[in-house]
């Protein structure tokens, strides 16, 4: 395959870079060295802050991990959905130029983001104007490798979402300087790259994604019809669940499983290392990527469901995601996103029976029916517990239910598990290599072809995700609720 291809010459191409490099001692511990040719300087020498206010012609724009900073519509085009617009009261929104950057609420995960275009964005964002010096597509690269990320997490003890970092948190972190030749050599190489991994990484959950709907397929006519094909049916008394075999019982979700059960408080030690699973992790009964290792005092507010091997988590925020996930034993301290709804069975019911039972279509698609808002469509987890399912009354048929579908789907699993390995293997290559390039570690000069280099007009997502981030401010409920009760 042609995107293939591009991954693995980019793979080659990188290696040609792994040549001798005169260094010196940078002083600055996130870089620890740098080639003699290039210099450190401060933050606020290449970037001033931009307090602008919005202007009346100003369009709304969004921040995203994805794909940067760009127009409201643009995000309606590409998520389909429509968007509450709320642009009063300008004096509260910042004015953003084009190629701005922008931190974002979630600047501890990389949320430095480049602005594709002109308009305004929330006033509790940073906007960072760019000097003469700056050559933009190089420093969107450099704001999204791993080390410069934590060393802008460093300057702050408390970090919840990114709400504490200020311009001052950002010039704590010195910056190199890189002659704009280079600069415009290593953007021209990292976007080559970022575009064949991109791509490669689409290519790959398109094939998860028809490979689940195969798997979804059988959990659906299992949880639904159960295993004898001449059993007799009756009425369920639930108009979408309709017809369920004679001798189950279908009653709400909330009698099958507790719901959140257990959460983590307030007065948790800073210092408790736990496995964070946030709802851009999960697919429907997999993982998309692996849980992410922190410590309370530096994770996210939403960090607070605590899961058991054994439970289910289904997302309640962005619903349309059908992000539903088994957890088997074996997994230890793991917190899901206050996103999801954690289902702990109740006694006599099979733990994978009632998994299953909740990635079944029609409970999955009355869950989003169910949900309400706009921009994040959600469920409350009363409602959510109001919903019913139907499961046969022992645990023996549960058992029964479980090993067909988990034998009818062993291959599709596996088939899945590998193509998510390779995507987290290319994923975790893509990241290596931004962090060895744009601190000079590999040297691309000579591997950008003439013509490359040249500023780029669209986005380019470093993870081949057109997902957007959880946190976007452009219609949830809290910003949406305070800028009504400005209006």
């Amino acid at each position: 395959m042609p995107a293939e291809r591009g991954v693995k010459g980019a793979l080659l191409t990188s290696e040609k870079a792994r040549r001798s490099i005169r260094t010196k001692g940078s002083n600055v511990p996130w870089l620890t060295s740098i080639p003699t040719r290039w210099g450190i300087t401060a933050a606020k020498r290449l970037f001033a802050e931009r307090k602008e206010r919005a202007l009346p012609d100003d369009e709304q724009l969004s921040a995203t991990q994805s794909h940067g900073v760009i127009r409201q519509s643009d995000y309606e085009y590409i998520v389909g959905r429509k968007v509450v617009r709320i642009l009063q009261h300008l004096d509260k929104r910042r004015h953003v130029e084009k190629d701005d950057f922008v931190i974002s609420m979630r600047s501890f995960q990389g949320g430095l983001e480049r602005a594709w275009c002109r308009g305004a964005i929330r006033s509790s964002y940073v906007v960072l104007k760019p000097g003469a010096d700056v050559y933009v597509p190089y420093f969107a690269h450099l704001f999204k490798s791993h080390d410069y990320i934590q060393a802008l997490r460093a300057t702050s003890n408390f970090i919840r979402d990114g709400q504490d970092l200020s311009f001052s948190n950002f010039c704590l972190v010195d910056l190199p300087v890189v002659p704009i030749a280079e600069q415009r050599a290593i953007a021209g190489f990292l976007d080559r790259v970022s575009a064949a991994v991109g791509t490669f990484i689409r290519n790959r959950r398109r094939l998860i994604a028809v490979l689940n709907e195969q798997k979804q397929a059988i959990v659906n006519h299992a949880v639904t019809r159960g295993l004898d094909p001449g059993a007799a049916l009756k009425p369920s008394a639930v108009d979408w669940l309709g017809d369920v075999p004679e001798h189950w019982i279908a009653k709400p979700l909330k009698r099958w499983a507790a719901i959140n059960a257990l959460v983590l408080t307030e007065t948790t030690d800073a210092d408790y290392e736990f496995s964070y699973i946030d709802i851009g992790a999960v697919g429907t009964g997999f993982l998309l990527e692996q849980p992410e290792t922190m410590r309370f005092g530096s994770a996210p507010s939403r960090a607070r469901r605590i899961v058991r091997g054994g439970d289910t988590i289904i997302s309640t925020v962005r619903t349309y995601l059908k992000a539903v996930l088994f957890i088997r034993d074996g997994l230890k301290d793991l917190i899901a996103s206050t996103g999801f709804a954690v289902l702990s069975p109740r006694e006599g019911v099979v733990p994978e029976a009632l998994s299953f039972a909740v990635q079944g279509k029609a409970f999955v698609d009355r869950v989003m029916a169910c949900s309400t808002g706009v921009a994040y469509p959600a469920i409350a987890e009363s409602r959510l517990g109001a919903l019913h399912i139907g499961l046969p009354p022992t645990e023996r048929e549960q058992h029964e239910i479980v090993r067909h579908v988990e034998c009818a789907t062993a291959h599709l699993d596996q088939t899945i598990r590998q193509t998510q390995r390779g995507i987290d293997l290319v994923r975790e290559y893509h990241t290596r290599l931004i962090a060895g390039v744009v601190t000079g570690k590999l040297d691309v000069r000579q591997l950008t072809p003439p013509g490359e280099g040249v500023e780029s007009e669209e986005p380019i997502p470093f993870d081949g995700d057109d997902a957007f981030d959880e946190e976007l401010h452009m219609g949830d409920d809290a910003e949406l609720n305070e800028e009504l009760a400005d209006a």
